[in-house]
């Protein structure tokens, strides 16, 4: 995110109206709900997550075991199982 003086976009009646309420102090304006996008569309990491899930989820069912995987993926053996939990949900629903 990238910072911008309000004094380069605001009117000086808004800013002026803004100043009374904070005078001198960092504000974030968040965006409309309707431009909002979803955590991790900008960067990717969801895609690269999804994409590591499906991995850690075919080495299971080749029967690879958890206590590999999580060394393998450097996680907990409890967040392979939830992984697996929710890929195998998630392809049920599919079904």
């Amino acid at each position: 995110m990238n910072y911008v003086k309000a004094e380069d976009i605001l009117p000086d009646d808004l800013l002026k109206m803004i100043q009374q309420y904070t005078d001198g102090v960092y504000i974030y304006i968040p965006r409309k709900n309707e431009e909002r996008k979803a955590w991790g569309e900008n960067s990717g990491i969801r895609k690269s997550l999804k994409f590591r899930n499906r991995l850690i989820y075919k080495d299971y069912i080749k029967g690879k075991k958890v206590k590999v995987l999580s060394q393998k993926y450097y996680l907990s053996e409890q967040s392979i199982w939830r992984i697996i939990n929710n890929e195998k949900n998630s392809l049920e629903n599919k079904a």
